[in-house]
């Protein structure tokens, strides 16, 4: 989206992670045929309803892309009418200017290539990835059945990552990618050209110089950002059905952005059609056994309070995607400390994981003090590369559900269960109980394993 005027005024502008934000499609613009794309959500939430297309044709609109499964549709049209003509339909649940979603810039601080790392001893993991290492103790949850990933029924257990791709060629994933799918129009290769998606897929299950919380876990390319670096809602929530379809057991998505609204009197699954559709995918995923985990955002802001988040403007401002069923995730440090950038809140995070930041003597206002060893170090296309940011401790949440799953077998334990384990098996860092920094705790593979 288009950030208001006052909203987050004041927060940090960063690059430490590709977490992203939602563009607008909401602008005013002079009546004339200009063509824009659009969502239709109608109100059966499991199929398209009889005579949805000549109710879009008659407003001026073509069908671009259906989600059957999920009662919405991606709209093309020029008629500067055509909202008010389709949400004049009893059918219609709600419709809107189709939002987009951009990454960001790649948040590499540094990177080692394979010439470079060849002279490295130790290995990355032993030198680097104290992430990892504070996940796992150390290893220790390795030595525990089902703790590296490879699951006790002998069945793979699949972590859809809906990024920018995978570099399925990375010789610490290539043993561990199961395969891709690019919802990219004009880009049929799953394959990573940012290395947003690579750092993630790495952090789940890479098996070589660095390691994965799940080193044994595969690990699948579902990818909805191009070269540009942005993405449709609609192919979004159709990778996310698609990797429900395809029975994955986890789906990361280390995305996200802010949705406004100008009248808080509104509920946000009753106003925007995006918001409404990421709902359904999300939920539709779930109950097709598909645990679900997301960012939650690097603004270092209260997610819990949309007021607050529009600054001067009126209105609310909630993060997006949103859902109770899904993992919302807050970044840790090496310190056990909320990250800097982390956004926060009551109710609105479920755990904290590792995320990696500049270090205890780092300032955020004048950028001194910065210290790189406390970022995450993972695969990147061609080497490895840290970075820090919620899009980076997601993923070692995915992984942890993927490792839970595998000690009870493939399709054994439904999402809430795998939830119900990552929250209580967490480790009390800050208020005990619940907290709005990190929820129920810092994520432990090792009690998670042992509960």
């Amino acid at each position: 989206m288009i950030i208001k005027k006052g909203f987050l005024a004041g927060a940090l502008s960063l690059t430490l992670c590709a977490s992203t934000v939602f563009a607008s499609g909401a602008g005013v613009g002079h009546a004339q045929a200009v063509e824009k794309k659009y969502i239709v959500v109608f109100k059966d939430e499991a199929k398209l309803p009889t005579g949805y297309e000549d109710l879009l044709k008659k407003a001026g609109g073509q069908v671009q892309q259906r989600l059957e499964k999920l009662g919405a549709v991606e709209v093309s049209s020029s008629n500067p009418n055509f909202l008010k003509e389709v949400k004049n339909s009893s059918i219609v649940s709600e419709a809107n200017v189709e939002n987009k979603v951009y990454a960001e810039a790649p948040s590499v601080e540094a990177t080692f290539s394979y010439e470079e790392a060849a002279s490295v001893k130790p290995d990355l993991y032993e030198q680097n990835q104290w992430d990892i290492k504070q996940v796992t103790n150390n290893g220790e949850s390795w030595t525990l059945p089902g703790g590296t990933g490879k699951s006790v029924s002998g069945e793979d257990i699949v972590v859809a990552v809906i990024d920018t791709g995978i570099d399925y060629t990375h010789p610490d994933l290539k043993a561990n990618y199961a395969y891709g799918k690019s919802f990219v129009p004009g880009y049929s290769d799953p394959k990573d050209e940012n290395g947003h998606g690579t750092h993630v897929a790495g952090s789940i299950a890479a098996k070589g110089r660095t390691l994965g919380v799940g080193p044994d876990l595969k690990v699948a390319s579902y990818r909805v950002f191009g070269p540009t670096g942005e993405a449709s809602t609609a192919n979004i929530a159709e990778a996310l059905m698609t990797a429900a379809d395809d029975n994955v057991d986890v789906v990361n998505m280390s995305l996200g952005g802010y949705d406004w609204f100008q009248d808080p009197e509104y509920a946000t699954k009753d106003v925007v059609a995006d918001v409404q559709m990421f709902n359904r995918a999300i939920n539709y995923a779930i109950k097709k056994g598909v645990t679900v985990v997301g960012s939650a955002g690097n603004n270092g802001v209260d997610i819990s309070s949309p007021g607050k988040l529009s600054g001067d403007d009126k209105g609310a401002t909630h993060r997006s995607p949103s859902n109770q069923n899904l993992i919302r995730v807050s970044a840790g440090g090496q310190l056990k400390n909320l990250a800097y950038y982390s956004n926060y809140g009551v109710g609105k995070i479920d755990v904290m994981a590792p995320g990696g930041d500049l270090g205890p003597n780092y300032n955020p206002e004048t950028k001194e003090g910065r210290d790189n060893s406390y970022l995450c170090l993972a695969t990147v296309p061609g080497g490895w590369g840290y970075k820090a940011g919620t899009s980076m401790a997601a993923p070692k949440v995915a992984a942890l559900a993927g490792v839970i799953i595998a000690q009870h077998g493939k399709d054994q334990l439904n999402p809430a269960q795998v939830k119900h384990i990552i929250l209580k098996s967490a480790e009390d860092v800050f208020k005990p109980g619940s907290d709005e920094k990190s929820g129920k705790g810092l994520i432990n593979a090792v009690n998670a394993l042992k509960y």
